[in-house]
Order: C-alpha cells, then structure tokens, then sequence
C-alpha cells in the first residue's frame, strides 16, 4: 500500500532528460508522490499538519539528533539549530520552547565528526528517555556506519519507540537498514539513491528537499536537512514560526514549495 506522503524538489535541480523536456510531476497509484526531476514541487496528503505528538502537559517536544564517528557535521548542526533557534524566538516572545533538542549516542564519551571536530553526547541513546523524533544524521563512508553494531544496536529500539523517525542524507541507509523504510516514498543524498534503492528494493526519490510520510521524513544531502527541520517545525508549531525561524538564520526557505 501507498503512503501518503509529501516531497519537495531541490531548487534549481537539473532533469536528466533534456533542458527542453523537463519531466512533470507524477501521482502513482494511492497518492504517492514522486517527484521528478524538475523544477517544480509536487504533493499529496498532507500527514495532518500542526499536530503535537507530545503530551501536552510537557509542553514541548524532544528531539533527539544521533551522533557517532565521522558524522557529517551539517547533517548534526542544522536540525539542531533549526530546532534551538525555533524555541528561541518563542520564548523571547514570552512563550513556552516548542522544541527541547539533544544529542544522542552510544555513550557519554565524545565522537569525532568528518574532517576531526569532536562531539559530546548529551545523552546515552539507551537512557535518553521518549523521544518524540529522533533524527539520524549521514556519513560520507556509510557502510561503516553500518557495520559498528554497538550504534545499531543502540539506535534500533530507539528509532522503532520513536513517533517519527527523521534521517539526514545518508542516516537514510541505518532507516532502510532497520526496516524503516519499507512500503514508503523516501530519499537521500542524490548520489546515492541508486545504492540504496539496489539495497532495500524499493526506488527512492532524488533531487528532493525532503519526503514526508508521516511517521519517517527524509531528507536529501546536507542541506537539506535544514529545509526537513523547518517543515518539522511547520508542522508541529505552525508555519509562522518556522517561517521566522527561517529568517532568523537567513537561510532561503519557501513555505509553499518547502525548499
């Protein structure tokens, strides 16, 4: 069965037919989006925008951000300062933080980033409490992600508790991995859609900011999980807000095409 579900392109994606035949936007069979190469966005259901997922007595929602070694650092520190910057403005406002962020991993010791910046966890995965999304960054050689079972391990039961489920570029490979992925509309870094749709047989979406089926969102490379966090923040705190949290770190958002 089709998942409804919602996928943005990239600005200024190139088709891989000619210039002059820019491919349209299709609607498969049940409503699925899948967006072409274009320049044009295309969309089904909506997975019922503005709703909270988490007990309103709490008055906030946790997000968890999962680091390990050689994370790619922009896939970490986007989500998470969309996140922080969102809860900022609100409580400067007068308001109550929409959002409380926190990174994740194995264990308390810190992580070195690609290219050698190191990270400290907040948090263990395994004593972080409910998580009301956990964000999976990529990583450049993703296959060695893959292959450490102590962060599988110890992202799985996470990750399957979670209401959503959000990866960044290639975090999209640990979601196919775990099973994540199957009978849903995803994507990934463009270069490596092809891999991963040969690894879990099912094709994904390239040249797209972000693919929305409700309880896992997607994003494509780097980026674009800025564009993926801003539409989290839409829709479980409204557009007003994430359209100011957009300005607020000058970053180029359109609410309406989603990237």
């Amino acid at each position: 069965m089709a998942v409804p579900a919602r996928a943005y392109l990239m600005r200024g994606a190139t088709s891989l037919s000619p210039p002059s035949a820019v491919a349209p936007p299709v609607l498969s069979a049940g409503g699925r989006c899948r967006a072409l190469l274009g320049p044009t966005a295309c969309q089904s259901q909506d997975p019922q925008p503005g709703s909270r997922l988490s007990n309103p007595e709490n008055g906030w929602m946790r997000i968890g951000i999962v680091v390990f070694d050689q994370v790619d650092l922009l896939d970490v520190g986007g989500p998470y300062e969309v996140f922080l910057t969102a809860s900022r403005l609100v409580v400067r406002d007068g308001g109550e933080a929409p959002f409380e962020g926190l990174t994740v991993g194995v264990g308390a010791d810190s992580v070195a980033a690609y290219g050698g910046l190191r990270l400290v966890p907040q948090a263990a995965l395994a004593e972080c409490g409910s998580l009301d999304v956990l964000v999976v960054p990529g990583a450049i050689v993703i296959d060695e992600v893959l292959a450490d079972g102590s962060l599988m391990d110890a992202v799985a039961p996470v990750a399957r508790a979670a209401p959503v489920v959000a990866s960044v570029c290639t975090g999209a490979f640990v979601l196919g991995a775990l099973g994540l992925l199957d009978g849903r509309p995803w994507t990934t870094h463009w270069e490596d859609v092809e891999m991963l749709s040969g690894r879990i047989g099912a094709r994904g979406e390239g040249w797209v900011r972000w693919v929305d089926s409700g309880e896992v969102v997607t994003a494509g490379g780097l980026s674009s999980g800025i564009a993926m966090s801003l539409h989290l923040v839409e829709r479980f705190a409204g557009r007003e807000l994430a359209v100011k949290t957009a300005k607020q770190i000058e970053y180029e958002w359109d609410p309406v095409a989603g990237g």
